[in-house]
Protein backbone atom coordinates (compact mmCIF):
# COMPACT_ATOMS: atom_id res chain seq x y z
CA UNK A 1 0.00 0.00 0.00
CA UNK A 2 1.16 3.53 -0.77
CA UNK A 3 1.59 6.71 1.20
CA UNK A 4 0.25 9.72 -0.68
CA UNK A 5 1.44 13.16 0.45
CA UNK A 6 -0.79 16.00 -0.74
CA UNK A 7 0.24 19.65 -0.31
CA UNK A 8 -2.64 22.10 -0.65
CA UNK A 9 -3.27 25.74 0.20
CA UNK A 10 -4.91 26.83 3.45
CA UNK A 11 -8.66 26.94 3.97
CA UNK A 12 -10.53 30.28 3.88
CA UNK A 13 -9.84 32.44 6.93
CA UNK A 14 -13.39 31.83 8.22
CA UNK A 15 -13.31 28.10 7.51
CA UNK A 16 -14.65 26.02 4.61
CA UNK A 17 -17.65 27.51 2.80
CA UNK A 18 -21.05 26.57 4.22
CA UNK A 19 -22.73 27.51 0.93
CA UNK A 20 -21.71 28.59 -2.55
CA UNK A 21 -22.65 31.50 -4.79
CA UNK A 22 -23.94 29.21 -7.55
CA UNK A 23 -25.63 25.82 -7.73
CA UNK A 24 -23.39 23.51 -9.70
CA UNK A 25 -21.27 23.98 -12.82
CA UNK A 26 -21.91 23.90 -16.56
CA UNK A 27 -21.14 20.46 -17.95
CA UNK A 28 -18.00 20.41 -20.11
CA UNK A 29 -16.83 17.03 -21.43
CA UNK A 30 -14.08 18.06 -23.83
CA UNK A 31 -11.62 20.88 -24.49
CA UNK A 32 -11.03 22.83 -27.71
CA UNK A 33 -9.39 20.41 -30.13
CA UNK A 34 -11.30 17.40 -28.83
CA UNK A 35 -9.30 16.16 -25.82
CA UNK A 36 -11.75 14.83 -23.26
CA UNK A 37 -11.93 16.24 -19.78
CA UNK A 38 -10.74 13.91 -16.99
CA UNK A 39 -12.47 10.53 -16.93
CA UNK A 40 -11.92 8.82 -13.56
CA UNK A 41 -14.03 5.77 -12.82
CA UNK A 42 -15.87 7.80 -10.17
CA UNK A 43 -15.50 10.85 -7.95
CA UNK A 44 -16.31 11.46 -4.28
CA UNK A 45 -17.00 15.20 -4.47
CA UNK A 46 -19.57 17.61 -5.82
CA UNK A 47 -18.27 19.72 -8.73
CA UNK A 48 -18.30 23.37 -7.72
CA UNK A 49 -17.08 22.75 -4.18
CA UNK A 50 -13.78 24.09 -2.81
CA UNK A 51 -11.45 21.15 -3.39
CA UNK A 52 -7.99 22.72 -3.65
CA UNK A 53 -7.61 23.73 -0.01
CA UNK A 54 -6.63 21.48 2.89
CA UNK A 55 -10.16 20.51 3.95
CA UNK A 56 -11.14 19.75 0.34
CA UNK A 57 -8.36 17.15 0.01
CA UNK A 58 -8.99 17.11 -3.78
CA UNK A 59 -11.84 14.74 -2.94
CA UNK A 60 -9.32 11.90 -2.58
CA UNK A 61 -9.52 10.60 0.99
CA UNK A 62 -12.46 8.23 0.59
CA UNK A 63 -11.05 6.67 -2.56
CA UNK A 64 -7.48 6.26 -1.28
CA UNK A 65 -8.38 4.91 2.13
CA UNK A 66 -10.89 2.47 0.65
CA UNK A 67 -7.98 1.03 -1.34
CA UNK A 68 -5.81 0.72 1.77
CA UNK A 69 -3.56 3.70 0.98
CA UNK A 70 -2.57 6.43 3.44
CA UNK A 71 -3.30 10.09 2.65
CA UNK A 72 -1.46 12.92 4.40
CA UNK A 73 -2.68 16.45 3.59
CA UNK A 74 -0.85 19.60 4.67
CA UNK A 75 -0.29 23.22 3.73
CA UNK A 76 2.98 23.37 5.70
CA UNK A 77 5.74 23.20 3.10
CA UNK A 78 8.37 25.95 3.30
CA UNK A 79 9.73 26.32 6.83
CA UNK A 80 12.58 24.25 8.24
CA UNK A 81 11.14 21.02 9.60
CA UNK A 82 7.87 21.46 7.70
CA UNK A 83 5.27 18.69 7.61
CA UNK A 84 6.08 18.31 3.93
CA UNK A 85 9.75 17.63 4.63
CA UNK A 86 8.99 15.22 7.49
CA UNK A 87 6.44 13.21 5.54
CA UNK A 88 8.32 13.23 2.24
CA UNK A 89 11.02 10.81 3.35
CA UNK A 90 8.75 7.75 3.03
CA UNK A 91 6.09 9.02 0.61
CA UNK A 92 5.38 7.02 -2.54
CA UNK A 93 3.36 9.78 -4.24
CA UNK A 94 3.46 13.56 -3.88
CA UNK A 95 0.59 15.74 -5.12
CA UNK A 96 1.04 19.50 -5.32
CA UNK A 97 -0.52 22.49 -7.05
CA UNK A 98 1.17 25.29 -9.03
CA UNK A 99 -0.70 27.79 -6.84
CA UNK A 100 0.88 26.41 -3.63
CA UNK A 101 3.84 24.48 -4.98
CA UNK A 102 5.71 21.92 -2.93
CA UNK A 103 9.13 22.53 -4.43
CA UNK A 104 10.60 19.11 -5.18
CA UNK A 105 14.22 20.16 -5.39
CA UNK A 106 17.06 17.80 -6.21
CA UNK A 107 17.95 17.72 -2.50
CA UNK A 108 14.42 16.78 -1.48
CA UNK A 109 14.18 14.15 -4.20
CA UNK A 110 17.43 12.62 -2.95
CA UNK A 111 15.91 12.28 0.53
CA UNK A 112 12.63 10.83 -0.78
CA UNK A 113 13.84 7.27 -1.11
CA UNK A 114 10.42 5.75 -1.92
CA UNK A 115 9.08 8.49 -4.20
CA UNK A 116 7.80 7.10 -7.49
CA UNK A 117 5.19 9.58 -8.72
CA UNK A 118 4.89 13.39 -8.54
CA UNK A 119 1.51 14.75 -9.63
CA UNK A 120 0.69 18.37 -10.38
CA UNK A 121 -2.99 19.02 -9.67
CA UNK A 122 -3.12 21.64 -12.40
CA UNK A 123 -0.71 22.62 -15.16
CA UNK A 124 2.98 23.41 -14.84
CA UNK A 125 5.52 21.09 -13.24
CA UNK A 126 8.50 23.43 -13.00
CA UNK A 127 8.36 23.19 -9.19
CA UNK A 128 9.76 19.68 -9.71
CA UNK A 129 13.46 19.38 -10.57
CA UNK A 130 12.93 17.47 -13.78
CA UNK A 131 16.59 16.55 -14.16
CA UNK A 132 16.55 14.93 -10.72
CA UNK A 133 13.26 13.18 -11.43
CA UNK A 134 14.68 11.79 -14.67
CA UNK A 135 17.84 10.60 -12.95
CA UNK A 136 15.87 8.82 -10.23
CA UNK A 137 13.21 7.33 -12.51
CA UNK A 138 10.33 9.25 -10.93
CA UNK A 139 7.23 9.71 -13.07
CA UNK A 140 6.00 13.32 -13.22
CA UNK A 141 2.44 13.96 -14.40
CA UNK A 142 0.02 16.86 -14.54
CA UNK A 143 -3.63 17.35 -15.50
CA UNK A 144 -2.92 18.90 -18.87
CA UNK A 145 -5.55 21.36 -20.19
CA UNK A 146 -7.64 21.20 -17.00
CA UNK A 147 -7.38 24.95 -16.31
CA UNK A 148 -5.99 26.36 -19.57
CA UNK A 149 -9.22 28.17 -20.44
CA UNK A 150 -9.51 29.41 -16.85
CA UNK A 151 -6.09 31.05 -17.19
CA UNK A 152 -6.89 32.44 -20.63
CA UNK A 153 -9.97 34.15 -19.23
CA UNK A 154 -7.84 35.62 -16.45
CA UNK A 155 -5.39 37.02 -19.03
CA UNK A 156 -8.22 38.77 -20.88
CA UNK A 157 -9.56 40.18 -17.59
CA UNK A 158 -6.13 41.48 -16.59
CA UNK A 159 -5.51 43.00 -20.02
CA UNK A 160 -8.75 44.96 -19.93
CA UNK A 161 -8.34 45.96 -16.29
CA UNK A 162 -4.91 47.49 -16.98
CA UNK A 163 -5.73 49.19 -20.26
CA UNK A 164 -9.02 50.61 -18.95
CA UNK A 165 -7.51 51.50 -15.53
CA UNK A 166 -10.26 49.52 -13.83
CA UNK A 167 -8.69 48.78 -10.43
CA UNK A 168 -7.81 52.39 -9.47
CA UNK A 169 -11.23 53.52 -10.70
CA UNK A 170 -12.95 50.92 -8.54
CA UNK A 171 -10.86 52.09 -5.58
CA UNK A 172 -12.26 55.61 -5.96
CA UNK A 173 -15.75 54.12 -5.50
CA UNK A 174 -14.70 52.17 -2.41
CA UNK A 175 -13.15 55.33 -0.96
CA UNK A 176 -16.36 57.31 -1.50
CA UNK A 177 -15.04 59.46 -4.34
CA UNK A 178 -16.29 60.40 -7.82
CA UNK A 179 -12.99 61.48 -9.35
CA UNK A 180 -13.63 60.91 -13.04
CA UNK A 181 -10.55 62.76 -14.27
CA UNK A 182 -8.27 60.69 -12.03
CA UNK A 183 -9.90 57.49 -13.31
CA UNK A 184 -9.66 58.26 -17.02
CA UNK A 185 -6.22 59.89 -17.04
CA UNK A 186 -4.72 56.40 -17.56
CA UNK A 187 -7.65 54.76 -19.38
CA UNK A 188 -7.48 53.71 -23.05
CA UNK A 189 -9.42 51.55 -25.49
CA UNK A 190 -7.98 48.15 -26.33
CA UNK A 191 -9.40 48.47 -29.85
CA UNK A 192 -6.67 48.99 -32.44
CA UNK A 193 -3.82 47.97 -30.14
CA UNK A 194 -1.27 45.31 -31.08
CA UNK A 195 -1.32 42.31 -28.73
CA UNK A 196 1.27 39.55 -28.69
CA UNK A 197 1.66 36.28 -26.82
CA UNK A 198 4.92 34.62 -25.90
CA UNK A 199 3.92 31.01 -26.64
CA UNK A 200 0.74 29.98 -28.39
CA UNK A 201 -0.01 26.62 -26.86
CA UNK A 202 -3.33 25.81 -25.24
CA UNK A 203 -3.42 28.97 -23.11
CA UNK A 204 -1.78 31.37 -25.55
CA UNK A 205 -4.01 30.31 -28.46
CA UNK A 206 -7.10 30.56 -26.25
CA UNK A 207 -6.07 34.12 -25.35
CA UNK A 208 -5.68 35.02 -29.02
CA UNK A 209 -9.10 33.59 -29.85
CA UNK A 210 -10.76 35.54 -27.04
CA UNK A 211 -9.08 38.83 -27.94
CA UNK A 212 -9.75 38.64 -31.68
CA UNK A 213 -13.28 40.15 -31.37
CA UNK A 214 -11.77 43.28 -29.79
CA UNK A 215 -10.43 44.32 -33.21
CA UNK A 216 -6.80 44.25 -32.19
CA UNK A 217 -3.74 43.20 -34.14
CA UNK A 218 -2.63 39.77 -32.97
CA UNK A 219 0.97 38.55 -32.82
CA UNK A 220 2.65 35.44 -31.46
CA UNK A 221 5.95 33.69 -31.08
CA UNK A 222 6.32 29.98 -30.41
CA UNK A 223 8.88 27.35 -31.29
CA UNK A 224 6.00 25.33 -32.74
CA UNK A 225 4.41 27.50 -35.43
CA UNK A 226 0.63 27.31 -35.67
CA UNK A 227 -1.04 25.89 -38.78
CA UNK A 228 -1.42 28.37 -41.61
CA UNK A 229 -5.20 27.95 -41.44
CA UNK A 230 -5.23 29.19 -37.82
CA UNK A 231 -2.98 32.13 -38.69
CA UNK A 232 -5.38 33.12 -41.48
CA UNK A 233 -8.48 32.62 -39.35
CA UNK A 234 -7.28 34.92 -36.57
CA UNK A 235 -5.12 37.25 -38.67
CA UNK A 236 -2.00 36.33 -36.72
CA UNK A 237 1.49 37.65 -37.32
CA UNK A 238 4.19 35.13 -36.37
CA UNK A 239 7.59 36.24 -35.08
CA UNK A 240 10.66 34.04 -34.79
CA UNK A 241 11.38 35.12 -31.19
CA UNK A 242 10.05 37.21 -28.34
CA UNK A 243 12.79 39.75 -29.04
CA UNK A 244 11.48 40.12 -32.59
CA UNK A 245 7.86 40.43 -31.46
CA UNK A 246 7.74 42.74 -28.46
CA UNK A 247 8.77 46.03 -30.18
CA UNK A 248 5.56 45.77 -32.25
CA UNK A 249 3.17 45.24 -29.32
CA UNK A 250 1.16 47.46 -27.01
CA UNK A 251 0.26 44.47 -24.85
CA UNK A 252 2.44 41.39 -24.31
CA UNK A 253 1.11 38.32 -22.52
CA UNK A 254 3.43 35.55 -21.35
CA UNK A 255 1.99 32.05 -21.69
CA UNK A 256 5.16 29.94 -21.84
CA UNK A 257 6.42 27.27 -19.46
CA UNK A 258 9.42 28.02 -17.29
CA UNK A 259 12.57 26.28 -18.49
CA UNK A 260 16.19 27.34 -19.02
CA UNK A 261 15.37 29.18 -22.26
CA UNK A 262 12.59 31.33 -20.75
CA UNK A 263 13.94 32.03 -17.26
CA UNK A 264 14.73 35.75 -16.94
CA UNK A 265 13.56 36.44 -20.50
CA UNK A 266 11.88 39.74 -19.58
CA UNK A 267 14.71 41.63 -17.94
CA UNK A 268 15.91 45.21 -18.40
CA UNK A 269 17.20 44.53 -21.92
CA UNK A 270 14.00 42.99 -23.29
CA UNK A 271 11.70 45.48 -21.56
CA UNK A 272 13.74 48.37 -22.99
CA UNK A 273 12.84 47.20 -26.50
CA UNK A 274 9.10 47.34 -25.80
CA UNK A 275 7.01 50.36 -26.72
CA UNK A 276 7.03 53.00 -23.98
CA UNK A 277 3.75 52.55 -22.14
CA UNK A 278 3.24 48.92 -23.11
CA UNK A 279 1.47 46.50 -20.78
CA UNK A 280 2.93 43.18 -19.67
CA UNK A 281 0.72 40.30 -18.48
CA UNK A 282 2.29 37.24 -16.88
CA UNK A 283 0.14 34.33 -15.74
CA UNK A 284 2.81 31.77 -16.67
CA UNK A 285 5.71 31.72 -14.19
CA UNK A 286 7.20 34.63 -12.25
CA UNK A 287 10.83 33.81 -13.03
CA UNK A 288 10.23 34.42 -16.75
CA UNK A 289 10.21 38.11 -15.76
CA UNK A 290 13.00 39.69 -13.73
CA UNK A 291 11.43 40.86 -10.48
CA UNK A 292 13.37 44.10 -10.08
CA UNK A 293 13.40 44.95 -13.80
CA UNK A 294 9.59 44.95 -13.80
CA UNK A 295 9.53 47.22 -10.75
CA UNK A 296 12.01 49.63 -12.35
CA UNK A 297 10.09 49.71 -15.64
CA UNK A 298 6.83 50.62 -13.92
CA UNK A 299 8.45 53.38 -11.88
CA UNK A 300 10.20 54.85 -14.93
CA UNK A 301 7.11 54.69 -17.15
CA UNK A 302 8.64 52.27 -19.64
CA UNK A 303 5.78 49.92 -18.75
CA UNK A 304 2.31 51.40 -18.23
CA UNK A 305 1.18 48.38 -16.27
CA UNK A 306 2.04 44.87 -15.15
CA UNK A 307 -0.53 42.28 -14.19
CA UNK A 308 0.65 38.94 -12.94
CA UNK A 309 -0.80 35.92 -11.25
CA UNK A 310 2.52 34.23 -10.51
CA UNK A 311 5.24 35.01 -7.99
CA UNK A 312 8.53 33.58 -6.79
CA UNK A 313 8.55 32.16 -4.26
CA UNK A 314 4.93 31.22 -3.67
CA UNK A 315 3.49 32.38 -1.36
CA UNK A 316 5.29 35.68 -1.82
CA UNK A 317 6.74 37.40 1.26
CA UNK A 318 5.01 40.51 2.57
CA UNK A 319 7.87 42.73 1.38
CA UNK A 320 7.89 41.43 -2.20
CA UNK A 321 8.24 44.53 -4.43
CA UNK A 322 5.43 43.39 -6.71
CA UNK A 323 2.98 44.07 -3.88
CA UNK A 324 3.82 47.80 -3.79
CA UNK A 325 5.08 48.75 -7.26
CA UNK A 326 2.87 51.27 -9.11
CA UNK A 327 0.28 50.43 -11.78
CA UNK A 328 0.08 46.72 -11.11
CA UNK A 329 -2.80 44.25 -11.06
CA UNK A 330 -1.30 41.31 -9.17
CA UNK A 331 -3.35 38.38 -7.90
CA UNK A 332 -2.14 35.49 -5.67
CA UNK A 333 -1.97 32.75 -8.32
CA UNK A 334 -5.68 32.12 -8.64
CA UNK A 335 -6.13 32.18 -12.41
CA UNK A 336 -6.19 28.39 -12.74
CA UNK A 337 -7.94 27.56 -9.48
CA UNK A 338 -11.51 28.69 -10.07
CA UNK A 339 -14.10 26.30 -8.67
CA UNK A 340 -14.73 25.23 -12.26
CA UNK A 341 -11.07 24.37 -12.77
CA UNK A 342 -10.83 22.62 -9.40
CA UNK A 343 -13.49 20.13 -10.41
CA UNK A 344 -11.40 19.19 -13.45
CA UNK A 345 -7.99 19.04 -11.82
CA UNK A 346 -9.35 17.04 -8.85
CA UNK A 347 -10.96 14.57 -11.25
CA UNK A 348 -7.77 14.44 -13.33
CA UNK A 349 -5.64 13.77 -10.26
CA UNK A 350 -7.91 10.87 -9.37
CA UNK A 351 -7.73 9.57 -12.93
CA UNK A 352 -3.91 9.61 -12.77
CA UNK A 353 -3.92 7.78 -9.43
CA UNK A 354 -6.43 5.19 -10.62
CA UNK A 355 -4.24 4.40 -13.61
CA UNK A 356 -1.04 4.40 -11.55
CA UNK A 357 -2.31 2.01 -8.89
CA UNK A 358 -3.87 -0.26 -11.53
CA UNK A 359 -0.58 -0.42 -13.42
CA UNK A 360 -2.16 0.90 -16.60
CA UNK A 361 -0.54 3.64 -18.75
CA UNK A 362 -1.28 7.26 -17.92
CA UNK A 363 -2.68 9.39 -20.70
CA UNK A 364 0.19 10.55 -22.87
CA UNK A 365 -1.00 14.15 -22.57
CA UNK A 366 -0.65 13.93 -18.76
CA UNK A 367 2.97 12.78 -18.81
CA UNK A 368 5.87 15.16 -18.18
CA UNK A 369 8.60 12.67 -17.22
CA UNK A 370 8.36 8.91 -17.62
CA UNK A 371 10.86 6.07 -17.77
CA UNK A 372 13.82 8.34 -17.28
CA UNK A 373 13.04 10.92 -19.99
CA UNK A 374 10.76 13.79 -20.90
CA UNK A 375 7.53 12.33 -22.23
CA UNK A 376 4.14 13.33 -23.59
CA UNK A 377 3.29 16.96 -22.85
CA UNK A 378 6.68 17.35 -21.16
CA UNK A 379 8.59 16.53 -24.34
CA UNK A 380 6.60 19.24 -26.13
CA UNK A 381 6.88 21.95 -23.48
CA UNK A 382 10.07 21.48 -21.45
CA UNK A 383 13.79 21.18 -21.89
CA UNK A 384 16.26 19.91 -19.32
CA UNK A 385 19.88 20.67 -18.65
CA UNK A 386 20.98 17.05 -18.39
CA UNK A 387 22.64 15.27 -15.51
Amino acid sequence: MAKVLCVLYDDPVDGPPKSYARDGLPRIDHYPGGQTTPTPRSIDFTPGELLGSVSGELGLRGYLESQGHTLVVTSDKDRDGSVFDRELVDADVVISQPFWPAYLTAERIARAEKLKLAVTAGIGSDHVDLDAAIAKGITVAEVTYCNSISVAEHVVMMTLSLVRNYLPSHQWVLDGGWNIADCVARSYDLEGMQVGTVAAGRIGLAVLRRLAPFDVGLHYTDRHRLPESVERELGLTWHASAADMVPHCDVVTINAPLHPETEGLFGDEMIATMKRGAYLINTARAKIADRDAVDRALRSGQLAGYAGDVWYPQPAPADHPWRTMPHHGMTPHISGSSLSAQARYAAGTREILESWFAGTPLRDEYLIVDQGALAGAGAHSYSVTGT
